[in-house]
């Protein structure tokens, strides 16, 4: 079986630039195939590859200085889901295009899965989808708000055009893995929403951490692999 590790985080990268090559390089003679993004703001992506190799790479970017702190969500699957291995260097690690969003200096509460499903059931509660239309067409939490955004760089026009419809009352915030909803959070933070949430290890690890019969999850994941999509049973 091949391993497959969706990761990212936020942190200081002085030069991301300089670090592509032995990354790149690492990832070439370890067998991993798949994207990862640099940018001054941290490390997203997901590989792909065998399991010593998967760990190596794992391993590689955790000793980065800064960057102890990686998570990731590991499963598996039957073969590998991507064609090449893609090293990118960006201005952010997932796109909102807005100067001054630093998850590091302000964010939401992370929110385990385990404990989900009681947040996201208080009747005070807005739940956002922070993913795009195409993504939310495959599945979603049960009485989710969908922005019907076409990328996330049209998420802060959305809010600041529907904010009155949530004045004053909590907001729960979700995406595929963590990042998204993550920086959503500081953006909202920033906008002065009192009180945010965003659940830790996004979707995947909801599906993950919680049973079938427990889940509020409703339909399958998109992924941005081969494999299109995963139900609880695959993430």
């Amino acid at each position: 079986m091949v391993t497959v590790a969706a990761l990212y985080l936020f942190a200081p990268l002085a030069d991301p630039r300089a670090l592509r090559g032995p990354l790149l390089d690492l990832c070439q003679r370890a067998g991993v195939r798949g994207t990862l993004i640099l940018a001054q703001e941290g490390v997203n992506g997901t590989i792909a590859g065998p399991g010593e190799g998967v760990a190596a790479v794992l391993a590689h970017l955790r000793a980065l200085p800064g960057c102890a702190g990686l998570r990731w969500k590991e499963s598996t699957s039957g073969t590998i889901p991507f064609g090449r291995m893609k090293v990118r260097v960006k201005r952010e690690i997932v796109t909102m295009g807005l100067p001054g969003i630093d998850p590091r200096q302000a964010v939401g509460r992370h929110v385990e899965p385990a404990d989900w499903n009681e947040v996201i059931r208080r009747p005070d509660m807005v739940l956002i989808d922070t993913r795009n239309r195409y993504e939310v067409a495959e599945g979603s939490f049960a009485g989710a708000v969908d922005p019907d955004t076409g990328s996330f760089r049209e998420f802060p026009d959305w809010w600041r055009q529907n904010a009155s419809r949530f004045a004053g009352r909590p907001v729960a915030m979700f995406c595929t893995g963590g990042i998204r909803c993550e920086k959503a959070t500081s953006f909202l933070v920033g906008e002065g929403v009192a009180e945010v949430y965003h659940l830790k290890g996004g979707i995947l690890g909801y599906l993950d951490a919680v049973p079938g019969a427990l889940s509020d999850w409703q339909g399958r994941c998109f992924v941005f692999d081969e494999r299109g999509a995963v139900g609880p049973d695959e993430a």
